[in-house]
C-alpha cells in the first residue's frame, strides 16, 4: 500500500522514527480541554498507543505510536468525545493562549474567547508555510506573543478623571514604568512611558482611573532555527473588528508575497517592512 505521508501530515499524523508508527496531533484551542475530552484521549492512548501522551510546547496534545490501520477508529472515537485532529504543514496552526482575564488577576482580555474566534476564522488555512497565532492576556507575556507570526497581547487603554481622584498615589506606586507621578494638587502622566499595562486602573481605590481592554499586536516573530521578535507597528486596538482586519491583511500579504517554504517574516522582509507597515496601517487604521 502506498502511503500519502503529506496527506497524513496535513491531517495531524506525523511520521515517527519507528516504522509504521505515527504521532497524532490533536486540536487544542487556547490550551483548554474538558475533563471528558481528557478521559477520551487517555482511553485512546491506552487502547491504540503506548499508554501516554505528549504535551507539546504550544499547548497541544500528541498521542504517539498510532498505527495506520487504527487511524480511522482513533479519529472516530475521539470525535465522539468532541476531540478533533490538529494540523501540520503549511497552514494556520492551533491557536495558543493563557487563561487571561477569566482567571488571572493580571489579565486584561478574555484570551480564550479570542483564541476560539481566531481558530474558527483561520485554523487550517493553507499558506506558503506554517503560521502561528499566540494570545497572551497582559504585559506579563506568559504566552510570549512576540515569538508568533502574529501575536496578540492584552493591554488597557486607560484614562484618568481628576473629579474622583484623591491623589493617594497608589497608581504611581504600582506603575512599573514610572509613567505616573503625583504632586500636591495634581497627577501627571508621561504618555511616552506608558505601556498600557492597566495596573493604575486596577489598583485605583477611588475609580479615578478607567481602563478599556485593548489588543497590542506583533508581526513576524519566530522561534526555531531562526529566532526573531515580532514587531509592534500598530497602536493598541480596542476594537475586535480592527484586530481581525489586521489578521486578514497579514495573511493576505503572506499569500501574495510568500513563496513555498517561506515563513511569514521572510515574506515581509522580501517585500520590505516599510511596504508591509504601510499596507497594514491602511487596512486597519485607514491611514
Amino acid at each position: 500500500m502506498v502511503v500519502d505521508y503529506a496527506a497524513l501530515k496535513s491531517g495531524g499524523f506525523m511520521r515517527q522514527k519507528q516504522k509504521n508508527n505515527f504521532s497524532m496531533r490533536l486540536k487544542v484551542v487556547g490550551g483548554k480541554l474538558e475533563a471528558s475530552q481528557l478521559a477520551a484521549i487517555a482511553e485512546v492512548a491506552e487502547k491504540y498507543g503506548h499508554g501516554y501522551v505528549h504535551l507539546t510546547s504550544r499547548q497541544g496534545v500528541e498521542i504517539p505510536f498510532i498505527k495506520p490501520a487504527d487511524m480511522e477508529n482513533v479519529k472516530a472515537e475521539l470525535l465522539s468525545a468532541g476531540v478533533f485532529t490538529g494540523v501540520c504543514g503549511p497552514r494556520v496552526r492551533t491557536v495558543t493562549a493563557c487563561q487571561g482575564s477569566a482567571v488571572c488577576p493580571s489579565g486584561c482580555i478574555d484570551t480564550y474567547a479570542l483564541a476560539e474566534s481566531i481558530s474558527e476564522r483561520y485554523f487550517g488555512r493553507e499558506l506558503p508555510h506554517k503560521f502561528k497565532f499566540g494570545v497572551t492576556g497582559c504585559r506579563n507575556n506568559c504566552l510570549k506573543a512576540e515569538e508568533n507570526d502574529l501575536g496578540v497581547k492584552g493591554v488597557y487603554s486607560v484614562s484618568w478623571s481628576r473629579e474622583t481622584c484623591n491623589l493617594c498615589g497608589v497608581c504611581a506606586k504600582v506603575c512599573r514604568e514610572g509613567a505616573v507621578s503625583v504632586t500636591e494638587d495634581t497627577l501627571v502622566v508621561d504618555e511616552t512611558l506608558c505601556n498600557h499595562c492597566g495596573r493604575c486602573a486596577k489598583a485605583c481605590p477611588s475609580d479615578a482611573w478607567s481602563g478599556q481592554p485593548a489588543y497590542l499586536l506583533s508581526f513576524g516573530g519566530m522561534f526555531g532555527n531562526r529566532i526573531a521578535s515580532g514587531r509592534q507597528i500598530l497602536p493598541p486596538l480596542t476594537d475586535t473588528a480592527a484586530l481581525f482586519r489586521a489578521a486578514d491583511a497579514a495573511l493576505g500579504f503572506f499569500d501574495r508575497h510568500g513563496k513555498p517554504g517561506d515563513r511569514f517574516l521572510v515574506a515581509v522582509e522580501r517585500a520590505g517592512w516599510d511596504v508591509f507597515e504601510k499596507y497594514i496601517r491602511a487596512e486597519v487604521l485607514h491611514a
